[in-house]
């Protein structure tokens, strides 16, 4: 069926094989989808008059926001990945924790975390939240160090920390065996391949990289400065480079920003015990803060932004909003991994399909007597439409205007960079935003209707 060692290789049983394996691996996704719907379903929040519609409940858009995610359907079902496996196992921990088994949600994340280390970007606040909620029972929030060590339950501790270590233990025992546990780490932490990826994700350092290009190329225009501006960054290829103008970034510097950036998150997460939501912000500011900051960044990874805010969208107005921006500029940076004519209408009726329920459905939930601002999209203001509908100049311009001007050979990448660029715009702004959200809100557990 397959040989490993041709290139470009292909046949029908191969593609059979992939299509159907990624279609039963994401039965595991729908599962992690349906426990999360119980919650959504079974909680304590107070119920708003829409509730108990079938089709337009909470839970209901829920289930349809995830299985029907764009971006799915382009990294997993076109691109060929296993990602929606692996949410579905994240979603499934997510619920567990959600529900107050603590138990089995660090179970699940521990095998997530073994089945594909990016996920340790979302570890601390699992660490946080089970280690003050589960190992300091009824501790209070602002306890003191005399009252936390009052409340400290060695024997819950015990069993989290056995429950996670099995996993490892399992996972990397053979390795560990075979005196291969350097290779393995070796390949897990792959720092030589640069900052950036090929197509450069939509974060800070997309940002970065432009601005270091635009400065390159204007200071040798006008002669203010000796540089070089040479393709390195916009070659295509994964590989390190240097920045021509600005200070080139290591390694070292942005796993410090990274936790510069979730820090806050976590100590607030820390300060407020017993609310399982606070749980899921900061999951997806931990998401947001390594995307943005973090080394060698793929373009897929806007997903770990956009599933886990998929359940709080269904709960919380202001987070509705934010989905909707993240969601449509996250999905359309995917763009790119889809470059062929024939894939061309399948990719945007993907994201005009997926937009459109949930621009409909979360404002018709959230629905205020207030009338909406003329001239923007449902739940957005003015700002935040004018950017979504830029969005449709910069898929004309990379289409039609790019190729029609001749600018296919001399810059072939331009239309790349400028879609990261202008995603990472979006993406930044709903980051800074949901902070400001997040510190904002009240550390209690409130039972607050969805609207």
């Amino acid at each position: 069926m397959l040989i490993v060692t041709n290139l470009n290789y292909a046949s029908p049983e191969t593609i059979l094989f992939q299509r159907l394996s990624v279609i039963l691996a994401d039965l595991m996704f729908a599962y992690g989808t349906r426990e999360c719907c119980k919650y959504v379903t079974n909680s304590g929040l107070r119920k708003s008059s829409r509730w108990n519609f079938r089709w337009s409940s909470p839970s209901a858009m829920l289930q349809l926001l995830l299985l029907g995610n764009a971006g799915l359907f382009i990294v997993d079902h076109i691109h060929f990945q296993y990602n929606g496996f692996l949410y579905g196992i994240q979603l499934l921990s997510i619920a567990k924790i959600l529900q107050g088994s603590y138990v089995a949600g660090a179970f699940w994340f521990a095998v997530l975390l073994n089945l594909k280390h990016i996920y340790a970007y979302v570890a601390p606040a699992y660490l946080v939240y089970l280690l003050r909620n589960y190992c300091f029972p009824n501790a209070p929030a602002n306890a003191s160090l005399k009252e936390l060590h009052a409340h400290f339950s060695m024997k819950r501790f015990t069993e989290l920390g056995c429950t996670v270590l099995g996993v490892f233990i399992v996972s990397f025992g053979p390795f560990l065996l075979m005196n291969e546990i350097g290779n393995v780490l070796g390949r897990l932490f792959p720092f030589k391949r640069g900052l950036s990826h090929a197509y450069w994700a939509p974060n800070f350092w997309a940002l970065y990289n432009t601005a270091d290009k635009f400065a390159a190329v204007a200071g040798q225009r006008y002669k203010l400065l000796n540089v070089s501006t040479n393709a390195a960054m916009t070659g295509g290829l994964v590989q390190e480079f240097e920045h021509s103008v600005l200070p080139s970034i290591t390694p070292r510097m942005t796993f410090m920003l990274s936790l510069l950036s979730i820090t806050p998150a976590l100590v607030k997460l820390w300060l407020s015990p017993g609310n399982p939501l606070h749980f899921v912000r900061c999951l997806v500011l931990c998401a947001f803060g390594s995307f943005m900051f973090g080394w060698h960044v793929h373009e897929k990874a806007v997903l770990m932004l956009i599933i886990p805010l998929t359940v709080l969208a269904v709960v919380w107005r202001r987070e509705a909003q934010i989905y909707l921006v993240l969601s449509t500029v996250g999905h359309y940076s995917l763009f790119p991994l889809l470059f062929t004519a024939f894939e061309l209408p399948i990719k945007v009726l993907l994201l005009l399909i997926n937009a459109l329920y949930a621009f409909l459905n979360l404002s018709h939930l959230f629905a205020l007597d207030k009338p909406a601002a003329s001239w923007t999209l449902p739940l957005l203001n003015r700002t935040e439409s004018l950017y979504l509908v830029g969005l449709l100049p910069l898929f004309l311009f990379e289409q039609v205007f790019h190729p029609a001007l001749g600018l296919s050979d001399k810059f072939p990448f331009l239309p790349l960079m400028i879609t990261s660029a202008y995603c990472a715009i979006g993406v930044l702004y709903c980051f800074v935003q949901y902070y400001w959200h997040f510190i904002g809100m009240s550390g209690s557990n409130h039972k607050r209707k969805t609207h």
